[in-house]
C-alpha cells in the first residue's frame, strides 16, 4: 500500500501538469509581487516620472520677403512676435466639447485680461448694431457657407443653407452637433433644449465660435496647432506659461508679424496679409504645383497676402517651409529634435512708385479736398437751392457738418453714455434720450391714432418713416419678393406716397407679405390684428437696435434746436476727438468763439479731415505714370487706411468702425471707382475724327450752342457756353472744350452710310476706345473694374457722357498713350524682385500694348490744344515746366455736385509723366487741375515741400470756370 502510494506520488510530482502548475503558480507570484512593488511600493514614484513619448512633424514658417519702393525705401517687413496657439488634444467623449470649450474661454480671458486681442479671421463679425454680419457677398459668401456646413462644391448647398443668415450659422455651429458652445436650459437635464451662445457676451460667443472653426478645418491633421492670438504681450506668455498645467494643448511659440511703414499712404497697394480661405488654398496650391513647385504646399492654417500686391506676388513673398521632426512629452513638450530642415526666406519684391512722392500727393490731395470743402460751407441750418441753380451751386450747412459728428462716429456715443461721460456729454446724451421717446410715442400714434398720409407728414417723419419699411425689408419682415410692385397700395405707398404707414403695413399683412415667423407670435395662427400689433412692437425694438436709426435724432435735433452746434464742439473737445491749442478750447466754452468758427478751424487745421466729415467731396484719386515705360509712380486713393490693424489677424473693432465709415476707406477709389471721363474723352474722339476724315487738321465747325442736326431729338444736346464759341478746328476745340464741335465728330461719325446711324458711330467710338486701352483693364497688378466704353447716343458719347465709364488707372494709361505719341503700355507695379542676399532675381520690363500709327501733325494738333487749355489756366500761370492737359467735368445727378477729372502730362516738349486726377462729386474739374499742378510742383522741385505740404487746408484758387 506505501509503495502504491509512493509510485502516485512519483508519478503527480514527474507529471508535465505538475510542472506547469507550479510553473504558473510561480509565474503569478512574481506577477503579484511585481504589480504590488508597482503600484502600490513604487506607485507614486513612477507615476511622476512617466514621459509619454511621441513623434510628430511640425511646420517651419518661412520669413515672408519684404517689399520696397523704387529706391530701395522699406514698405512691408517683419518683425519677431509670440502668438499663442492650441492643439486639440482632448479625448474624445461626452465631455470633450465641455472641456474644449472651457480651456478655450480661460484662454481668452487670460489673453484679454492684459491688454492682447484674439484672433477675428472668421467670415462674421459684429456691426455698429451688435448684430452679427458675415465679412463677405456673393461667391465668398457662398463658399464659405459651403465650408461651414461641409461641402466641397457651393451647389451642394441647400436651399436654406444657400440663405443662411449670420445669426443662423452662429447658431448652427454653436449646436450640439458641433461645438457646442452655449448651455442647457436646465443645466441638470441634457435633454432638455441647448441655447447656442448661453453664458457668453456675443463678442465671447464669436470669440469660441472663431477659434473652434479654425481648430475644425485643422482636425485632419494631427498636433497642427491653430493661432489663438498673435503679437501677444511679455506678461500674456508669464501668465500662459504659469498656467501651463490647466492650459492642455495650449503653447506659446516664436512667430513674425508683418508690419507697414506709414500704412494709410499704401495700404490700396500693398494689401495686407491674414489666414488663408479655403478657395485660397485651392487656388494657391494649384498654381505651386502647375510651377513644379509641390504639392499641397500651402495647408489651411498659413497667413498668406490679402489684396494688393501681398496676394498678387504671394508664391514671390511666401518662400519655402521648413520641417522639424520631433520627439515630444505627454504636454506637449519638446524632449528632442529627431530631424530639421530650415525654411527658405521668401524674396523681396521691389516697386515701381516713389514712397515719398506717394505720400506727398495724397497729403496734397487732402489739404485740397479740405479747402474746397471748407469753402462751400455756409452759416445755415439748411441748403436751399434757388429757382436756376446747378449742381455747381450747391454748398454745406454748417448744420450738416454738426451732424456729420454723430453719423459718421467722430463722437463716441457710446461714451456719452457711460459713467466717464463729462457735462456736455451728459446733457446731450440725456436730451437725446427724452427725444427719442417722444419720436417713439409719435411714431406708435401714427401706428393706431393719427395715421397721417406720408405726403402731409413733416420731412422728418418721412424719414423715419421709410427707413422703417426699409429695415422692415432688409431684416425679412416685409417678404420683398412677396410684394407686387403693381398692387395700387403699394403704388400708393412708393410712389403716390397718398397713404399712411399704418394703412401700408396692414395691407402687407393682408396680402401675406409680412413674414410672421420674425415676430415672436405667440400662436402662428395669430388673426391680423395680433399680428399688427407684433409689428408695432418689433418697430421699436428694431429701431431701438438700429445704430444709423438713432443717429438720425440727432440731425433733427440739431434742426430743432434740441440741442446746438456749440454742444457738438464741447463733446469733441470733451472726448479728445480733436487736439486743439488751449486758447481754441477755451474759446467754445467761454462762448468767445461761434461754433461756425470753432467747426471751420477744424476743417482748415485738418484737425476733422474730409474723410472724418465723410461730405461731398471725401474722396479723392490721382495716378502718376512714366510715359515711357508704363512704371506707375504713383497711385494714390484718398482715405487710406491702417493695414497693420488688418495684418496677421483683422482687429474687429476696427474692421466694424472701417464698413461703418461712410467714406469707405477700403475702397480704391483709383483702380476700383468708375465715373464718366466728361472731355478728358475728347482727344480720343479727336483721334477717331481724324483718322476716319470726318474732319481735317484745317475744317472748322461754327459752334451755335445747340446742336440740332437731328430735328426729332426732343432735347437737342447744348454746349456748356449757351451763346456758343463760334467756328472752331480740332486744335482749338480741345483748348475751349466745345461740345458743339464733338457732338458734330460723333455724328459725322455715324454718318458713314449717308444716313444717321447711331451704332456706326459707336463701333468707330469704340475702335479707337480699344487702340487707346479703353476697353480692358490697364494691366496694374491690383483689383480693377473693368471699363465701360459706351453703347448709346454717338454725339453726347463723344464728349465723354452717355454710358462710358472708366477708372482713375484707366484715364492715367490713356493719357500717357497721348503724350507718347501712340505707344500704349501695359501699366505696372513691379520693378524688380531680389533674394534675402539682394541678387536680383528677376527685373521687369516695359510691356507694350499695343501702337497707335497716326500722322505726327495729327499728334501735335491733339497736344497743342492740351497745351493751349493749361495755357489757359490763371492757377498754372509762371509753372517752370510746361504742362498739356485737359479737364472734364462729369455730371451724375443734380442733387449732388458734379465730378472733377483732370488728365496732363508734362513736360509739353519731351514728355516724362502723364498724371490724371478725379474728385468725385468735386464740384468742377479745376478744383482737380489745381491738386494736379500742386504734385507736378512738388515733382520737378518747383517748391519747397514746406510750402506744398502745410498740414492744412489749400484755398481754392482763381479761375474755376464752367468748363466741361
Amino acid at each position: 500500500m506505501f509503495d502504491e502510494f509512493r509510485e502516485k506520488l512519483i508519478g503527480i510530482v514527474t507529471s508535465r501538469l505538475t510542472v506547469f502548475t507550479l510553473l504558473f503558480g510561480l509565474l503569478a507570484g512574481i506577477l503579484v509581487y511585481r504589480c504590488f512593488d508597482l503600484q502600490i511600493v513604487h506607485g507614486q514614484q513612477y507615476l511622476d516620472e512617466f514621459v509619454l513619448e511621441i513623434e510628430k512633424t511640425r511646420d517651419i514658417s518661412s520669413t515672408r520677403g519684404n517689399i520696397y519702393d523704387r529706391n530701395g525705401n522699406l514698405l512691408a517687413y517683419n518683425e519677431l512676435a509670440y502668438s499663442v496657439k492650441i492643439e486639440d488634444v482632448f479625448e474624445a467623449g461626452r465631455s470633450r466639447n465641455s472641456n474644449l470649450n472651457a480651456t478655450i474661454y480661460q484662454l481668452i480671458q487670460m489673453i484679454e485680461k492684459n491688454g492682447d486681442k484674439c484672433i477675428t479671421d472668421f467670415g462674421i463679425y459684429l456691426n455698429e448694431d451688435h448684430e452679427f454680419t458675415f465679412t463677405m457677398e456673393d461667391t465668398a459668401l457662398l463658399r464659405f457657407l459651403a465650408d461651414v456646413y461641409g461641402y466641397k462644391v457651393v451647389g451642394d448647398l441647400k436651399d436654406e443653407e444657400r440663405t443662411a443668415t449670420a445669426d443662423e450659422v452662429m447658431e448652427y455651429l454653436s449646436g450640439t452637433t458641433r461645438f457646442a458652445i452655449g448651455e442647457y436650459e436646465d443645466p441638470e437635464d441634457t435633454k432638455s433644449t441647448f441655447l447656442a451662445g448661453a453664458g457668453y457676451t456675443k463678442e465671447d460667443w464669436l470669440k469660441m465660435v472663431t477659434i473652434r472653426y479654425a481648430m475644425n478645418l485643422t482636425s485632419y491633421r494631427k498636433y497642427i496647432g491653430t493661432t489663438v492670438a498673435t503679437n501677444v504681450s511679455e506678461k500674456t506668455v508669464a501668465v500662459i506659461m504659469e498656467n501651463s498645467q490647466s492650459l492642455p494643448g495650449v503653447s506659446v511659440v516664436e512667430d513674425t508679424m508683418r508690419r507697414y511703414v506709414d500704412s494709410k499712404y499704401f495700404a490700396h497697394v500693398l494689401g495686407y496679409t491674414g489666414k488663408i480661405s479655403s478657395e485660397e488654398l485651392t487656388e494657391l496650391n494649384g498654381q505651386t504645383e502647375e510651377a513644379g513647385v509641390g504639392t499641397d504646399v500651402y495647408n489651411i492654417n498659413d497667413v498668406v497676402g490679402k489684396g494688393g500686391i501681398e496676394a498678387y506676388m504671394e508664391t514671390t513673398l511666401q518662400g519655402v517651409k521648413g520641417y522639424e521632426k520631433v520627439i515630444v512629452d505627454n504636454m506637449g513638450k519638446v524632449i528632442s529634435i529627431v530631424e530639421r530642415k530650415e525654411a527658405k526666406a521668401g524674396q523681396n519684391v521691389y516697386l515701381t512708385i516713389d514712397k515719398d512722392l506717394t505720400e506727398a500727393v495724397y497729403n496734397i490731395l487732402e489739404q485740397r479736398l479740405a479747402g474746397l470743402v471748407s469753402s462751400k460751407i455756409i452759416n445755415t441750418k439748411e441748403y436751399r437751392a434757388a429757382e436756376n441753380a446747378d449742381s455747381s451751386d450747391i454748398k454745406i450747412p454748417i448744420y450738416d457738418v454738426y451732424f456729420a459728428m454723430f453719423d459718421n462716429s467722430i463722437i463716441d456715443l457710446k461714451h456719452m453714455e457711460s459713467d466717464e461721460a463729462k457735462e456736455t456729454e451728459k446733457e446731450v446724451a440725456a436730451a437725446h434720450l427724452s427725444y427719442r421717446q417722444s419720436v417713439y410715442e409719435r411714431l406708435d400714434q401714427e401706428l393706431t391714432e393719427r395715421q397721417t398720409p406720408y405726403n402731409e407728414l413733416s420731412k422728418e417723419y418721412q424719414v423715419y418713416q421709410s427707413n422703417i419699411v426699409t429695415l422692415l425689408r432688409r431684416n425679412g419682415v416685409i417678404m420683398t419678393e412677396a410684394v407686387d410692385s403693381e398692387d395700387a397700395v403699394q403704388l400708393a405707398w412708393s410712389d403716390e406716397e397718398t397713404i399712411s404707414l399704418s394703412e401700408y403695413l396692414r395691407h402687407c399683412i393682408s396680402q401675406n407679405w409680412i413674414d410672421v415667423s420674425r415676430l415672436e407670435l405667440d400662436d402662428k395662427y395669430s388673426d391680423s390684428a395680433e399680428i399688427y400689433d407684433k409689428i408695432r412692437e418689433y418697430i421699436i425694438a428694431m429701431i431701438e437696435n438700429n445704430v444709423e436709426f438713432q443717429k438720425r435724432f440727432y440731425k433733427y435735433m440739431l434742426l430743432n434746436d434740441v440741442i446746438s452746434g456749440r454742444q457738438v464742439c464741447q463733446i469733441l473737445c470733451e472726448q479728445d476727438r480733436v487736439n486743439i491749442p488751449e486758447d481754441d478750447w477755451n474759446a467754445i466754452f467761454e462762448g468767445k468763439i461761434t461754433a461756425y468758427e470753432f467747426m471751420k478751424n477744424r476743417i482748415n487745421n485738418l484737425d476733422i479731415t474730409p474723410a472724418e466729415l465723410a461730405l461731398d467731396p471725401c474722396n479723392a484719386s490721382s495716378v502718376i505714370t512714366d510715359v515711357n515705360s508704363g512704371d506707375v509712380l504713383a497711385i494714390v486713393s484718398y482715405p487710406g487706411y491702417d493695414n497693420n490693424m488688418m495684418a496677421n489677424s483683422i482687429d474687429a473693432d476696427y474692421y466694424a468702425r472701417l464698413n461703418a465709415d461712410k467714406s469707405r476707406p477700403q475702397y480704391n477709389y483709383a483702380t476700383q471707382y468708375t465715373a464718366a471721363p466728361g472731355s478728358t474723352f475728347k482727344m480720343l474722339v479727336a483721334s477717331a475724327g481724324l483718322m476716319e476724315g470726318v474732319i481735317t487738321l484745317d475744317s472748322q465747325t461754327n459752334c451755335t450752342g445747340t446742336f440740332s442736326e437731328i430735328p426729332s431729338d426732343p432735347h437737342p444736346p447744348r454746349c456748356w457756353r449757351r451763346w456758343g464759341h463760334g467756328n472752331e478746328n480740332v486744335t482749338t476745340a480741345i483748348r475751349d472744350s466745345c461740345n458743339y464741335y464733338f457732338y458734330n465728330v460723333g455724328y459725322q461719325l455715324s454718318m458713314g452710310s449717308g444716313m444717321y446711324v447711331e451704332t456706326e458711330g459707336l463701333d468707330t467710338l469704340q475702335k479707337y476706345a480699344e487702340l487707346y486701352g479703353l476697353t480692358e483693364k490697364s494691366g496694374i497688378e491690383l483689383a480693377e473694374a473693368p471699363p465701360n466704353v459706351s453703347t448709346e447716343d454717338p454725339m453726347r458719347s463723344s464728349i465723354g457722357q452717355g454710358s462710358n465709364s472708366f477708372t482713375t488707372v484707366a484715364l492715367a494709361r490713356y493719357v500717357a498713350t497721348v503724350a507718347n505719341r501712340g505707344t500704349c503700355y501695359n501699366l505696372t507695379l513691379l520693378d524688380k524682385v531680389t533674394d534675402s542676399d539682394g541678387s536680383i532675381t528677376q527685373e521687369f520690363e516695359p510691356d507694350v500694348r499695343n501702337v497707335i500709327e497716326m500722322p505726327q501733325e495729327y499728334w501735335e494738333a491733339i497736344q497743342a490744344g492740351m497745351r493751349q487749355v493749361v495755357q489757359n489756366k490763371v492757377y498754372f500761370n509762371d509753372l517752370a515746366v510746361n504742362v498739356a492737359g485737359k479737364t472734364g467735368t462729369a455730371e451724375e445727378r443734380q442733387s449732388r455736385p458734379s465730378h472733377g477729372l483732370f488728365t496732363c502730362f508734362a513736360p509739353y516738349e519731351q514728355p516724362e509723366i502723364a498724371i490724371a486726377t478725379r474728385i468725385p462729386f468735386g464740384y468742377s474739374s479745376d478744383y482737380a487741375a489745381q491738386a494736379t499742378r500742386d504734385i507736378i510742383k512738388y515733382y520737378y522741385g518747383l517748391a519747397e515741400e514746406e510750402d506744398l505740404i502745410t498740414g492744412t487746408a489749400d484755398t481754392p484758387d482763381e479761375g474755376v470756370t464752367d468748363e466741361m
